[in-house]
């Protein structure tokens, strides 16, 4: 008899994500190689944004001949596709959340603990599309981080507003 393991929730999405990916790249009319559903894969796995040569030292123990150019051409393309966002400050890489439509990433980094959590704000996007706008600053690309501590390392430190 063999014992049941539970994996954690985050485990069950990151599953639902990859699914969501091939069905969004079919739909797309784009392959989904197996080396970029696997780089995928390791970054949705995570609950903090991971490096490019985290995931080739991944990979290499994997006995995938990937290269850097190999993995960084896997992300430019799940970036293209919207199934990643990259955070600048970190030189690092997170799944994105809601694949469906292109919009503008907003990400909210711990500083404490390393996990990045993408923010969706309507209210936010308008707010950053008037004052741009206002400059007459034509904006190609938007995205936001902020840093500072998640729910959980906030209550563990006393400091929730």
């Amino acid at each position: 008899m063999t014992a049941h393991r539970h994996l954690p929730a985050h485990h069950h999405a990151a599953q639902d994500a990859l699914l969501h990916a091939e069905a969004l790249c079919a739909a797309r009319g784009v392959r989904l190689t197996p080396l970029r559903r696997r780089v995928l894969e390791l970054v949705q796995s995570r609950t903090e944004a991971v490096k490019a040569y985290d995931l080739l030292a991944q990979l290499s123990t994997e006995d995938h001949a990937a290269k850097p150019p190999t993995v960084y051409r896997a992300l430019d393309f799940l970036l293209e596709q919207g199934l990643v966002h990259r955070v600048d400050s970190l030189n690092a890489f997170v799944g994105c959340n809601h694949p469906d439509t292109p919009h503008a990433a907003h990400l909210l980094l711990c500083t404490q603990c390393g996990r990045v959590q993408e923010l969706h704000s309507d209210a936010l996007d308008a707010a950053i599309a008037q004052a741009v706008g206002a400059t007459g600053f034509v904006t190609h690309h938007a995205r936001l981080e902020v840093q500072g501590l998640c729910a959980d390392c906030a209550a563990k430190a006393g400091q929730t507003d």
